[in-house]
């Protein structure tokens, strides 16, 4: 072997890791490097080059793509006698352990999130926590929303006040969700006049939040939903410390902008920092009918939009929520239409709970 070779072998981690900047992830528009997926475990012996690459989740869409757009960038900076091919090794990222061991008796902790507001997720999540019930789950739903509380409306309990469980065997006693339709929840909007907003500066929302989760007397439940804030913001990231989410459904409408939104709460809920599976997306508004003309479809919000979405993304696509006026007339009357199971709506909702009750299973 030369001295020129013995040179060039010197600088191989140096060399594979400018290699790897080459790389860029299809989804995210940064190289893997940068994105901290390269392990420090660069190996070298003779020709043979190895490496592990770190991914969030083992089902990663683009884990074969990486690996392979990887192996040719070796090749082509490296030359093509290294020995790379089945050299490339897979690690999985291991999430933040949370600060304490809270919620032990619930099986599964979903979050329902969004990019923005308007695009009805608290009108999914209730109609969600519903349908769950019906079909024989333990169920509590959680109105993580501090500052638009919408639960108590949707459930015909703005005058429900929670008490103290009686029976409590906690140090101190804990606050008994409001429990109707086979949901327990619980709301700020229990504890404050809905005629006034709720001024508050992010660490009282966050201390609020934690309270209703800790202190609250859930038992046992096989589902809790968690209504979360539109957007992003502190109270996702303190809830993230502070439970272990199963995994996160992200709602949004067809139309472009709210996709663009949505794109951004699928990004923060991938971000190695939270790092909570992302289940899957409802497209909510998918289409409208008129009683009339059972028959048509009219994409108000364009079409498929949250399909296309989830597609990209490579997470299923949970449901399609059409526009009915039942599902507007049955949230403002507390009445939320899964209740009736013959409606086209209902249906619709109950498609959406066997998907999650699937994939939760798939995942425990």
């Amino acid at each position: 072997m030369s001295d020129s070779k013995n040179e060039k072998m010197e600088y191989y981690p140096t060399l594979v890791i400018e290699a790897l900047r080459t790389v860029v992830h299809p989804e995210k528009g940064q190289d893997i490097v940068s994105l901290g997926m390269l392990e420090d475990d660069i190996r070298i012996s003779g020709r043979r080059v190895s490496f592990s690459l770190i991914f969030d989740r083992p089902n990663d869409p683009m884990m074969a793509t990486i690996k392979t757009r990887a192996a040719e960038a070796i090749k082509a900076h490296l030359g093509a006698e290294v020995e790379i091919d089945g050299n490339i090794f897979v690690k999985i990222r291991q999430r933040p352990k949370v600060e304490e061991a809270v919620l032990p008796n619930v099986k599964n902790i979903i979050a329902v999130a969004s990019g923005k507001g308007g695009v009805g997720k608290s009108t999914v999540t209730a109609n969600l926590a519903v349908s769950l019930a019906r079909a024989g789950y333990k169920v509590g739903l959680l109105d993580a929303d501090i500052f638009g509380p919408s639960v108590p409306i949707m459930f015909d309990t703005e005058d429900a006040r929670p008490v103290l469980a009686e029976n409590s065997t906690d140090e101190k006693q804990l606050i008994e969700p409001i429990e109707k339709y086979g949901v327990k929840m619980l709301s700020i909007g229990f504890f404050v006049d809905p005629r006034q907003a709720v001024v508050w500066r992010g660490a009282m929302a966050t201390n609020a939040i934690k309270q209703l989760v800790t202190e609250a007397n859930w038992g046992n439940l096989d589902y809790l939903l968690i209504d979360m804030p539109p957007g992003t913001s502190d109270i996702h990231i303190s809830l993230v410390g502070l439970v272990h989410f199963t995994g996160a459904i992200i709602v949004s409408t067809p139309q472009k902008v709210a996709l663009a939104d949505a794109r951004k709460g699928v990004d923060m809920f991938l971000n190695p920092k939270v790092n909570v599976p992302v289940l899957g997306i409802v497209e909510n508004m998918a289409w409208f009918t008129p009683a009339e003309l059972p028959q048509n479809k009219y994409y108000i919000f364009g079409q498929n939009g949250a399909r296309q979405l989830a597609d990209e993304i490579g997470v299923p696509l949970l449901g399609q929520i059409p526009i009915e006026m039942s599902i507007r007339q049955g949230a403002d009357s507390g009445t939320p239409v899964a209740l009736n199971a013959d409606s086209s709506s209902a249906q619709a909702f109950d498609a959406l709970a066997v998907n999650v009750v699937t994939l939760t299973r798939k995942n425990s």
